[in-house]
């Protein structure tokens, strides 16, 4: 018997070990995806500026499709069909099914800061959200 609890205690400590490795490349993962997301974000502002104060015809430019993103339309669909004007970024993980632990919050939130630098939300307070009367 004591060889098989002996076997069964290896595979715990190597699957534990596993467990542990493949969070570490999560949390690495997000924090990379997060990056790219702000400086996807940032390329989209800076050429909107730049069309808008040069007068260029940007759509013969293709669009980064950055709000084309379904977490995007997710987000603008949430505020759309809630009851309450504001919501807190768990507010809007919880209306389209995603978790509610941290790092879902902070990369929700990033992306409702992101939707207020393009005019489409407003942070009424601080992380209080709500669409802007032009994107209603």
């Amino acid at each position: 018997m004591q060889p098989i609890l002996d076997l069964i205690t290896e595979r715990q400590t190597s699957t534990a070990a596993a467990i542990a490795d493949l969070r570490e490349q999560i949390g690495k993962l997000t924090d990379e995806l997060r990056l790219a997301e702000t400086e996807l974000s940032d390329l989209v502002t800076t050429r909107t500026t730049l069309t808008r104060l040069t007068g260029t015809n940007d759509s013969a430019i293709p669009n980064s499709g950055s709000l084309d993103n379904t977490v995007y339309q997710q987000i603008l669909s949430a505020f759309t069909t809630s009851d309450s004007p504001a919501m807190r970024a768990r507010d809007v993980c919880l209306a389209i099914g995603i978790g509610a632990e941290h790092n879902d919050t902070e990369g929700i939130r990033a992306k409702l800061k992101r939707l207020v630098k393009r005019g489409i939300l407003t942070e009424t307070s601080a992380g209080q959200f709500t669409l802007t009367a032009l994107a209603e």
